[in-house]
């Protein structure tokens, strides 16, 4: 009874990770409407560090020492993660909507299975090759709005081509990731997130910045995903990982292709026939990609780099 609660309440974690996670987009739509993609990212990490630090002195008690001798990987995984990720990310929320940007991160766990299998030389089955090209057709018929031939005529959207820039960032990370030392989940992030203030900073002020809220929708957007998706999930994320392989948990990052979708319909948004048959297509392969995920506890878990990516202790999550 006592396994069947706690597993109950990771499970609940991770549907609250996730559902954060999605409104990083939904909310970061609107803030890019008033503060720029550097900013934001500079803002949102700046503002995030010093619970980060806290929490992870309180919780993990790092070796600091042990951690700063790791300096070369969390370098590598600020630039991939929290600086090419994120800025990517922004950026494209300038030009598409937040719905057609989830739709193409749905694609990272797939795309992350294939860099895996070429760059960590991980077992990559005729189901996984599967899974991987049904969830590029998914993708394409977002990118087409179900037009393909409209792709080779003109080619990717503005907005589409920053997420492609997104998940290939997100996918180095987790790769590099997967190679570097193991740290603690929330020290590690809290380096990151530091190493990328200071790295932002200077570039920001050069260019007049940061750009603060001018409004107080813009300013409760800041907050929200610099509390929400930069802190909350990550510690609901790792909770859940007491109680749940990371190759189960994992499954649950489409979640925020789901939500991001259910809150567009909710606010009223514009949406597609193709995008929503594009999501189900790019979901459906990423789950085939990985179907070991939903094995019982007698079927060993692959070891899935989940997107938002796993942190250099390898946890599969998101920023």
């Amino acid at each position: 009874m006592r396994t069947d609660r706690s597993t109950m309440l990771a499970v609940a974690a991770l549907v609250g990770a996730t559902l954060f996670w999605a409104g990083n987009y939904i909310v970061g739509q609107r803030a890019v409407e008033t503060i720029d993609p550097l900013s934001l990212v500079l803002l949102r990490w700046g503002l995030a560090l010093v619970p980060l630090l806290v929490i992870a002195q309180l919780v993990e008690r790092p070796r600091w020492r042990e951690v700063a001798k790791a300096w070369p990987w969390l370098l590598a995984l600020s630039a991939f993660g929290i600086l090419g990720y994120n800025l990517f990310l922004y950026a494209a929320l300038e030009y598409t909507d937040a719905f057609s940007a989830s739709l193409v991160n749905a694609f990272n766990p797939a795309l992350i299975t294939l860099a895996a299998a070429v760059f960590l030389r991980e077992r990559l089955t005729p189901l996984s090759v599967g899974g991987v090209l049904i969830a590029l057709v998914g993708v394409l018929v977002v990118l087409g709005d179900g037009d393909f031939g409209s792709l080779l005529r003109g080619g990717f959207g503005t907005g589409e081509l920053l997420m492609l820039g997104a998940i290939a960032a997100w996918t180095a990370y987790t790769v590099a990731g997967r190679r570097g030392p193991r740290l603690p989940p929330v020290t590690s992030t809290a380096v990151q997130a530091a190493i990328a203030v200071v790295v932002l900073a200077p570039f920001s002020l050069a260019a007049g910045g940061p750009a603060l809220p001018g409004t107080g929708a813009a300013l409760w957007s800041l907050l929200f995903i610099a509390v929400f998706p930069s802190v909350l999930s990550y510690l609901l994320w790792n909770h859940a990982l007491t109680s749940i392989p990371p190759g189960h948990a994992g499954v649950f990052l489409n979640l925020i292709t789901v939500f991001t979708a259910v809150f567009t319909i909710l606010a009223g948004e514009p949406w597609t026939a193709a995008q929503v048959a594009g999501g189900v297509i790019v979901i459906a392969g990423v789950v085939l990609t990985n179907l070991k995920a939903f094995a019982g506890p007698g079927v060993p878990a692959p070891r899935l780099p989940a997107t938002p990516g796993r942190r250099a202790s390898r946890s599969g999550r998101r920023t």
